[in-house]
C-alpha cells in the first residue's frame, strides 16, 4: 500500500472517514486536557502567544474556555490525519471487527506515545530551565513581554515534545498494523 498516493476502494471510504472523524474527536479531547494542564504551568504561554494565534476563536468566554478551544483546534487535525493513515493501513483486507480492534490499538499507541513524549518534554523543560542562562529565549521574552520565562520554556518543551511523540506514535502504530496484518495473512484462518 502506498501511503502517499492512495488507491482506496470506494466501499472502504465511509469507514475510513468515520475513523478519521473519531480520531479528530480523540485528538481534540486530548488537546483540551493537555492545554488545561499546561495553562496551569504557564498562563503566559497562552496569554502572550496562543491567544493571539487563535484570536479568531475568542468569543469573550473566560480564559479557561478559550484554552480548551485552543487545545481542541490545535490537535483535532493531528487526530484526524493519524486516524486517516491508520485506517488506510488497517481496514483493507480485514473484517470490520478485526479492523476496529486494530484501529483502537493504533489509537492507543499514538495517544501513549504523545503522552509519554509530553511527559519527557516536561522533564527536559524542567532540566533546561534549571540552567539560569535562558538567553536563547530572549527574543521570545522581549517580543512577547514574558515575565515568567522559565514556565514559558517548560510549556514550550511539553507542547513540542507532544507533537513529536504523536508523530512517532503514528509511525509505530502503522508498523504495528502492518505486522499484525502480515501475521493474519500467514495464519491458516486468513485475515477475515
Amino acid at each position: 500500500m502506498n501511503l502517499l498516493i492512495p488507491r482506496i476502494r470506494l466501499a472502504l471510504l465511509p469507514a475510513m472517514l468515520c475513523y478519521a472523524a473519531l480520531g479528530a474527536v480523540f485528538g481534540g479531547l486530548y488537546g483540551i486536557i493537555h492545554d488545561q494542564v499546561t495553562y496551569s504551568i504557564s498562563p503566559e504561554y497562552f496569554t502572550r502567544l496562543k491567544f493571539g494565534q487563535f484570536s479568531y476563536a475568542d468569543f469573550g468566554f473566560p480564559p479557561r474556555i478559550l484554552v480548551g478551544e485552543i487545545g481542541f483546534l490545535a490537535t483535532w487535525w493531528v487526530g484526524f490525519f493519524a486516524a486517516w493513515f491508520l485506517a488506510r493501513t488497517a481496514i483493507a483486507d480485514l473484517s470490520p471487527e478485526a479492523a476496529r480492534r486494530l484501529m483502537f490499538r493504533g489509537f492507543a499507541i499514538v495517544f501513549t506515545s504523545a503522552f509519554a513524549a509530553a511527559l519527557l518534554g516536561a522533564v527536559l523543560g524542567k532540566h533546561r530551565v534549571a540552567n539560569p542562562d535562558l538567553s536563547p529565549w530572549d527574543a521570545f521574552q522581549t517580543e512577547l513581554g514574558i515575565i515568567d520565562l522559565p514556565a514559558f520554556v517548560r510549556v514550550a518543551y511539553i507542547h513540542n515534545a507532544g507533537y513529536l511523540g504523536g508523530l512517532i506514535g503514528l509511525i509505530a502504530a502503522i508498523c504495528y498494523v502492518w505486522r499484525v496484518k502480515a501475521k493474519l495473512r500467514e495464519s491458516p484462518t486468513g485475515a477475515s
